[in-house]
């Protein structure tokens, strides 16, 4: 079922654990992402940004489908519209019936992102839809320099940032990092802000830049207070990985065949990723309410 991603961070956020968020731009993902969370008994948030809904994801084919696909499961299903900037873009996929916006205003001043952000949350909120707004900034992994700690989420400002803003949930900047790392690296986190941070503000925190991040790294973070983990880059790969595996065993098979691998590979990668986030069970009890043995 199809529902609003404050109703899973929230629960997230009371039981201390995380909501895998992956980045879904056809239907081997979502649909792989979907049964996953089905049979895992994992809640669970498809997303998509705007340049991928440009380039591929289009919105009026994608949310058809994923709607169609969240109305089949007994498990909490949210559709967020990542890293996005445009208000009439913003609009339109509200409209359309995202039941998120992260509205990403990291790169403006600290001012312009509140006053930015308080816009777009009076927008959602008005028919029912959350906010996850981002403090600090989280920049490219090819990039990335863990000693430059003025991106880092400020814990003092978290606090004025989400009173003015009324934001669902908060992106933070502790360590991480968008898209691949060189090679070798693990990014170092910023655990004792982390925690800072969760004692500072009563809303889930979210955690971007989860690709190749680290199994430890991401059970310890959920520990100090992460209760959404973002993860695109590591998703397409494990698509392409299943899809290039299947095409070693049986070199002449036919497209329609890998995109069948690609979904399972997709599917088991992220019933993985819900067992480190321990999101795992957690609406196990909806499959016995439907069936009257609750």
């Amino acid at each position: 079922m199809l529902t609003s991603m404050k109703t899973i961070l929230d629960h997230a956020h009371k039981h201390h654990y995380a909501v895998m968020a992956m980045n879904s731009i056809n239907m081997e993902m979502v649909r792989g992402a979907i049964t996953a969370a089905q049979e895992a008994y994992s809640p669970m948030i498809i997303q998509f940004g705007c340049g991928q809904m440009k380039n591929h994801a289009h919105a009026e084919e994608m949310l058809p489908m994923i709607r169609e696909l969240a109305e089949r499961v007994s498990v909490p299903i949210a559709l967020n519209l990542d890293h996005a900037t445009d208000y009439q873009i913003i609009a339109d996929c509200i409209n359309r019936g995202f039941t998120n916006i992260m509205f990403d205003g990291s790169s403006l001043s600290y001012e312009d992102n509140i006053e930015r952000t308080a816009v777009v949350v009076a927008m959602a909120h008005a028919v029912g839809c959350s906010v996850e707004g981002e403090l600090g900034h989280v920049g490219m992994a090819v990039d990335s320099d863990d000693t430059n700690l003025d991106l880092y989420t400020n814990p003092h400002q978290a606090q004025d940032f989400v009173n003015r803003t009324g934001v669902d949930a908060l992106a933070v900047a502790v360590g991480t990092a968008h898209g691949d790392y060189p090679k070798g690296k693990i990014p170092k986190l910023d655990f004792d802000r982390l925690k800072l941070l969760k004692e500072t503000v009563d809303v889930p925190l979210v955690l971007h830049g989860g690709s190749g991040s680290g199994e430890e790294n991401l059970k310890k973070a959920i520990e100090c207070g992460i209760n959404k983990v973002n993860v695109a880059t590591d998703a397409f790969s494990a698509g392409k990985k299943a899809m290039m595996a299947a095409l070693e065993r049986e070199p002449d098979m036919d497209y329609m065949h890998m995109c069948m691998e690609a979904e399972k590979g997709i599917k088991e990668f992220v019933m993985h990723y819900m067992e480190i986030l321990g999101s795992a069970n957690r609406y196990k009890f909806l499959d016995a309410i439907a069936t009257g043995n609750e």
